[in-house]
């Protein structure tokens, strides 16, 4: 029985590996799409785009170990039973179920590990990639000069270079419009030719003119701007230094993205739950004592201030009516005050018992979501394994068409589901159980079906039943 069971996995191997990683390239090159535009030209370095491609290679494991899952076990028994290796171990007396054991254990042990990852490792991983993008997204693009374009990436300077050397240090007909006074375009340089380097640690841009003009026009509030409205100045050559630590990517701290959903284990999704459903607890219970406290005591306490020798409750459906004109106006601009702060407190209490509230619910469901991730692989497993036993046909043909439909049929249901449990129309659990509520009947159904040799995809067997069926019809309008 070893013998079968290395044989099994050694089959069953190879597909895995291969569908896991196209799963994950797959997924990965949809991160690269959604966000190509936050990182392409800002002259980030090596470093910083191997360790955001890295982090979030890692972050779309979740997504590509139940496909790989699916692919692999429908293109493993879709091989053994396109070479007949499945029905000859069928003939030797081996049932399916024991014929899929290894594969079984195997699949369970990689749950397990899907679950200690997403619990350990995912959490890790959604942090540092979070911060490593948006930290990215925060940075400025690199600065680049363009002929003729006028470029405004230097704060307080606008410069034009009209034409840049094959070196790409040597520039002609240069001009700089500096704005650091912020009175417009007072001050203005230009230069025939000129270089620019930056300094050996890259934190500024040395800028060297080389026969040009500045120009300066006076504000009225200088001193000479009367007798000099405008000054020229000459010179052969002139430096200027542009810091660029602007342009340099720096780095949040990255403990202020670790209180974020995704970025917590089942123990700190659980005391964060019951830290907000304590904090919602006792935000309603203080909002009732302090309306009464604050409102409704002011009422009581206005009508006192009336008449101070009745206590509120004494007084009278028809009081209000006795009062002269200027009390009556008094009463109402005193009590619309009174409602208008009672509304506006209402409302504010209102706001943030929701906030929490669904801050709860996204909690529950990335609490669930450790879970399901593991429970998918199993559920796939159930329909891959037993379907590729009764299509009998292996390769990437059939096998990728019939996974992407459930792979597809399992997405969607599972983000109908979250959407719906986050809006709180369905119980968390029960939106995050949908997918496999449904697909887990089917994987039963299809074992089922292959444990008994069903011809399930045998269209002639369709036929062949609604013929005998219009046979039996035919005999019974006869007789």
């Amino acid at each position: 029985m070893k013998t079968l069971h290395k044989f099994i996995l050694k089959s069953y191997v190879g597909p895995f590996v291969m569908t896991f990683f196209i799963a994950m390239f797959v997924f990965f090159m949809m991160f690269i799409f959604k966000y190509i535009d936050d990182f392409v030209g800002k002259g980030l370095g090596a470093g910083v785009l191997s360790q955001l491609f890295f982090y979030f290679s890692l972050t779309t494991i979740p997504m590509a170990l139940p496909l790989a899952i699916l692919l692999s076990s429908l293109m493993t028994f879709g091989n053994l039973g396109e070479h007949f290796e499945l029905s000859a171990l069928k003939s030797a007396g081996l049932s399916l179920q024991r014929i899929m054991f290894p594969l079984i254990v195997t699949v369970f042990l990689l749950s397990v590990g899907a679950f200690f990852f997403s619990n350990y490792i995912l959490p890790i991983t959604n942090q540092e990639a979070g911060s490593l993008l948006y930290d990215v997204r925060q940075s400025k693009p690199a600065l680049l000069f363009k002929e003729g374009v006028f470029n405004n990436s230097i704060d307080g300077f606008s410069i034009r270079i009209g034409a840049k050397g094959d070196d790409g240090r040597t520039l002609k007909d240069i001009m700089i419009y500096d704005h650091r006074a912020m009175q417009g375009n007072n001050v203005v340089l230009s230069a025939k030719s000129g270089t620019m380097q930056e300094t050996p640690d890259k934190m500024f841009l040395v800028l060297t003119l080389k026969n040009g003009v500045s120009y300066k026009e006076m504000t009225e509030s200088e001193k000479d701007a009367r007798t000099h409205p405008l000054i020229r100045d000459k010179f052969e050559e002139r430096v200027i230094r542009f810091d660029l630590s602007e342009f340099k990517m720096s780095r949040t701290n990255k403990d202020l993205f670790k209180s974020n959903y995704q970025m917590l284990n089942l123990a700190q999704l659980k005391q964060a739950v019951d830290s907000l459903n304590y904090k919602m607890e006792k935000r309603k219970t203080q909002f009732g004592e302090q309306l009464m406290k604050s409102y409704y005591g002011r009422s009581a306490k206005q009508l006192q201030k009336t008449d101070p020798g009745v206590k509120a409750d004494d007084f009278d459906k028809n009081y209000f009516d006795k009062l002269s004109k200027a009390e009556k106006a008094n009463v109402i601009e005193t009590a619309s005050n009174i409602v208008r702060s009672a509304k506006a407190y209402s409302e504010s209490v209102s706001n943030d018992y929701y906030s929490d509230f669904y801050s709860v619910l996204r909690y529950e469901i990335e609490w669930h979501r450790k879970f399901t991730l593991s429970i998918a692989c199993l559920v796939l497993f159930f329909i891959g394994a037993p379907l590729g036993a009764i299509i009998r046909k292996g390769g990437l043909g059939m096998p990728v068409v019939i996974s992407v439909i459930f792979f597809i049929s399992f997405h969607v249901l599972s983000i109908t589901g979250e959407k719906v449990a986050k809006e709180g129309s369905m119980p968390t659990y029960q939106g995050m159980w949908l997918a496999t509520a449904v697909l887990l009947p089917v994987g039963i159904f299809l074992t089922y079906k292959a444990t008994a040799d069903s011809t399930l995809f045998d269209v002639t067997s369709y036929f062949d039943w609604f013929k005998k069926l219009l046979r039996k019809k035919k005999s019974q309008a006869g007789s």
